[in-house]
């Protein structure tokens, strides 16, 4: 794996002031750059405050890890919005969004072949990666039933609903007993 970013080893007050200014989005990068030498003008004399190519390729990752929370937020809105959730869409498409996430990290993990790298380190980063996979298979699985359960119970009220309309047309006249056998074994009412 490569080194950390410039910007990763900041202090966490110049750090969050790259990143807060960055997702503002409201100067250029050399305005940044000077801003970030008139606050701290100790660290520039010093040579530790970052390139401008550095906060470019910083921005760049947070901007794309902004993009995806968004599309993921928006996802969520429009998902509550035309699910009235009673089997949890929400939920599922979240599960679904971290399986994709957990699938390109392992992807980039086994992709990264660094010689310099420690196989403990690797060893270590999978095996978070193997448990988190186990919690949201389990989460998955438990999400499944839920769904099954809330089509089950649907049903059955459905199937209930039906019954007693069907039961109530026989007061009404004009239904003969055979016709209502008929439509129960056609709706599956028994």
């Amino acid at each position: 794996m490569g080194r950390k970013s410039t910007i990763s080893r900041l202090p966490l007050e110049q750090k969050a002031f790259i990143e807060g200014r960055l997702a503002e989005g409201r100067c250029t990068l050399d305005e940044l750059i000077a801003q970030l030498r008139e606050r701290w003008p100790a660290a520039d004399q010093a040579g530790e405050l970052p390139s401008r190519t550095a906060v470019h390729r910083y921005g760049q990752k947070l901007e794309r890890r902004l993009a995806a929370i968004r599309a993921s937020t928006e996802a969520a809105k429009i998902i509550q919005a035309q699910a009235g959730d009673d089997k949890d869409a929400r939920s599922e498409a979240l599960t679904a969004l971290v399986q994709t996430e957990l699938f390109e990290a392992i992807l980039a993990l086994q992709e990264a072949d660094d010689p310099k790298a420690d196989p403990s380190d690797r060893v270590s980063m999978l095996s978070a990666a193997a448990k988190n996979i186990a919690t949201l298979t389990r989460s998955s699985v438990n999400l499944k039933q839920f769904q099954a359960k809330v089509e089950e119970d649907t049903r059955k009220r459905l199937l209930e609903e039906q019954r007693a309309k069907l039961d109530a047309l026989g007061s009404k006249g004009g239904v003969t007993e055979d016709t209502k056998r008929a439509i129960r074994e056609a709706l599956g009412i028994v």
